[in-house]
């Protein structure tokens, strides 16, 4: 399904609060703080001139976040940034003087973390991140997990000493287990989803998601004309939306939001210009896409900057799964997780549709950025999906 975004807010400008959240200056400061992490490296930005071939584009380059901090995904730069940033915050509360990043060994902040709880929702990789973030300050953090998360994900988080939580029935479900849990203990949420009246730390896990597109344009030959970004409630999609805006103004790219047709909230909003929660229906396979209701924060951006939505089926992911795993003579292989590679099937549908090429202005010179979101973050289903383990891929190119 696709569908140009027709809300009467769009093209709108960003609400002020968004603008700052997303200005280049803040995505500096996210850059400035990722210094302080041991295993910090730009991802790479890949070329991949025979799929863009293949395709009828000028040029298709994917960000390749599976590198990102060891976590193996995007949501590695926002859960713990976050986090971060809380800590910094309630150390500079406590103490009465401004506590900056480098300061995170001091005894005395090392002693405010030792008493702060960190919790969150998570399909996966977002809890991943904060528990990742909570060890690096030394605090403490629980994870919710629904039904729905494998064990392979589960114990992935449970590595970097989580408390996990287990709740049955959907991500959704677990949203609200964590926040009544975290109310009645006093812990810190740390949401990559937004509600009204919790809206800044959702703010600030998108904010750590611009530290990755501040790579992006300085790596990028050309801006880019088209952007497929892959949504679960929205917070990269927004971040990326929102950040484009601000930086190209006019001449930005246009942005295009692809959701799995099983999970698919922001279409439904779309069609509703609302924030509209839809039905539980069968799993997919795109399972950190896997959300029924989207973010209040990233609704409001999307509503203004996305240009179109549109949905791609089971298939359509693992096919593009499969594209990047084995792909034409020249290209690199690139391992892609089930949701990472979305992005990529939304273009194939999209190039494969006349009216939807044409609604998009997809053409032989234009240059489409797309991110794989995450790698191989369960490899019993990757292999299963592509045919071959992550470090077979790997090992052709």
């Amino acid at each position: 399904m696709f569908l140009s975004n027709a809300s009467p807010s769009y093209n709108q400008a960003l609400d002020a609060a968004d603008a700052a959240t997303l200005s280049r200056d803040q995505a500096n400061e996210v850059e400035r703080f990722l210094t302080f992490r041991k295993n910090h490296a730009a991802t790479p930005l890949t070329s991949l001139p025979a799929l863009a071939r293949e395709l009828g584009v000028g040029s298709v380059h994917i960000k390749d976040e599976s590198h990102r901090l060891g976590l193996g995904s995007f949501k590695a730069l926002g859960g713990s940034y976050a986090v971060v940033k809380l800590l910094l915050e309630t150390a500079s509360s406590k103490l009465g003087r401004a506590v900056d990043v480098s300061e995170l060994d001091k005894p005395e902040v090392r002693d405010i973390a030792s008493r702060l709880t960190v919790a969150c929702a998570t399909d996966g990789n977002h809890g991943r991140s904060v528990a990742a973030g909570a060890q690096m300050v030394g605090a403490k953090a629980v994870i919710f997990v629904h039904s729905g998360v494998s064990d392979e994900r589960v114990a992935a988080i449970a590595n970097f000493g989580a408390e996990i939580y287990r709740v049955p029935g959907t991500y959704d479900d677990s949203v609200s287990v964590a926040e009544q849990v975290s109310r009645d203990n006093q812990w810190m949420v740390v949401s990559d989803t937004s509600w009204p009246g919790y809206e800044r730390i959702p703010g600030l896990v998108m904010q750590g998601y611009t530290a990755m597109l501040n790579e992006i344009v300085r790596e990028l030959p050309e801006p880019p004309t088209h952007v497929f970004v892959q949504a679960g409630v929205g917070g990269l999609a927004a971040a990326v939306a929102g950040y484009f805006d601000i930086v190209f103004g006019k001449n930005r790219p246009k942005f295009i939001v692809v959701e799995p047709d099983r999970a698919a909230c922001l279409y439904e909003s779309a069609l509703a210009d609302k924030p509209t929660k839809i039905a539980h229906g069968e799993p997919t396979i795109m399972a950190m896409l896997e959300c029924y209701e989207p973010s209040l924060v990233a609704w409001r951006i999307l509503a203004k900057k996305a240009d179109a939505f549109m949905t791609v089926g089971e298939e359509d992911a693992a096919a593009a799964m499969r594209r990047l795993a084995r792909p034409a003579k020249g290209d690199p292989a690139i391992v892609a997780g089930e949701s990472g590679a979305a992005g990529l099937a939304g273009l194939c549908e999209a190039v494969g549709s006349s009216s939807t090429r044409s609604s998009l202005e997809l053409n032989e010179t234009s240059r489409v950025l797309l991110i794989n979101t995450e790698g191989a973050t369960d490899q019993k289903r990757y292999e299963d999906i592509v045919g071959s383990s992550p470090a077979k891929v790997l090992a052709s190119n």
